[in-house]
C-alpha cells in the first residue's frame, strides 16, 4: 500500500490479512481505503463492491426466530442459545461498574482496554450464527423469512433490568448479516411482521396468548400440539415469508381481454 503523508507519498508499505480477505481485495476493491487508528493499532478499511448472485427459485422456507434466550432458533431444528453471551455480558457490566465507581488511572487504562471488547464478541457470535443459517438455506435451495424487527425498542414494554439487556442485543446486526450473507450467494430473503407469532399455532393457526404458558413452551389449546415456543414462532415465520413470497409473484394486474 502507499499513504499521504506531511513528508509526501509513501510507497511500498507491507499490510497483514487473511488469504481469503487478500483474494477479495484483489477482485472486488473499489474506490479509495482509509487508515483508521484505534487503540494503538492501524486498520485499513477497504471498500469492495462484490456483485449479488441471481436469487434461485425456492422449494422451501427457512424461518428465523430472534430472541435473547435463544439468539436464533430455526423452522428447520437449529438453535443458537444465548446463554454463554448473556453471561458474558453480565460479567463486562458488573466490571465496568465497578472500574468506573473506583475511578483510579489503572481503573480507567483498563476501561480502555476493555472497550468494544463485549461488541466485539457479539459481532463474531453474529457472523458464525448467520453463516451457518445460509449455509443451510444454500444447502437446501430454501428461502429464509425473517422478522421485521424496526422500532422493537420503542414498541416493546419491558420492565427496567430487562431494558438494558434489549437494548444491547444487536438484533438488526444479525439480521444484517444473514441479508448481505444471503445475497451473496442468491438465498432469497423475506422480511415479515413478527406480530403474534408466538402465540399462533404453526399447525393450525389458533392465536391466543394462552398458548404460551411460560418462555419456552407452547402448548395449543385448540388442536393440542406441544412444541417450543421458540421453534413454533420460527415455524409461523416461514409460513408467511413463503405466503409473502408467492402473492408477490402473483399479478393483481387484470387479464387480458380475449
Amino acid at each position: 500500500m502507499s499513504i499521504w503523508t506531511t513528508a509526501g507519498r509513501v510507497k511500498s508499505i507491507p499490510f497483514a490479512c487473511s488469504a481469503e480477505v487478500l483474494a477479495m481485495l484483489r477482485e472486488h476493491r473499489k474506490g479509495e481505503t482509509d487508515l483508521v487508528a484505534r487503540d494503538g493499532a492501524f486498520y485499513l478499511m477497504a471498500a469492495c463492491n462484490v456483485a449479488e448472485a441471481e436469487a434461485f427459485e425456492p422449494t422451501g422456507w427457512i424461518g428465523v426466530d430472534l430472541g435473547i434466550t435463544n439468539i436464533a432458533t430455526t423452522s428447520i431444528g437449529y438453535r443458537a442459545a444465548g446463554r454463554g453471551l448473556n453471561r458474558h455480558r453480565k460479567r463486562m457490566q458488573d466490571l465496568r461498574a465497578k472500574l468506573q465507581t473506583k475511578g483510579t488511572k489503572s481503573a480507567k487504562r483498563v476501561l480502555k482496554r476493555l472497550s468494544r471488547k463485549e461488541s466485539r464478541r457479539a459481532r463474531d457470535v453474529n457472523h458464525c450464527i448467520s453463516k451457518r443459517i445460509v449455509t443451510e438455506a444454500e444447502r437446501t435451495t430454501a428461502g429464509i423469512g425473517l422478522e421485521d424487527l424496526s422500532g422493537i425498542r420503542q414498541r416493546a414494554r419491558l420492565r427496567k433490568p430487562q431494558r438494558v439487556t434489549l437494548h444491547s442485543w444487536a438484533f438488526a446486526q444479525l439480521g444484517a448479516f444473514v441479508a448481505y450473507k444471503a445475497k451473496r450467494v442468491g438465498v432469497p430473503v423475506v422480511y415479515v411482521d413478527p406480530a403474534y407469532t408466538s402465540q399462533e399455532c404453526s399447525v393450525c393457526h389458533y392465536t391466543d396468548r394462552r398458548n404460551r404458558p411460560d418462555q419456552a413452551a407452547f402448548a395449543c389449546r385448540s388442536c393440542g400440539v406441544v412444541a417450543h415456543a421458540d421453534r413454533n414462532a420460527s415455524r409461523n415465520i416461514a409460513h408467511r415469508a413463503e405466503a409473502a413470497w408467492n402473492a408477490g409473484r402473483r399479478s393483481s394486474a387484470p387479464a387480458p381481454a380475449p
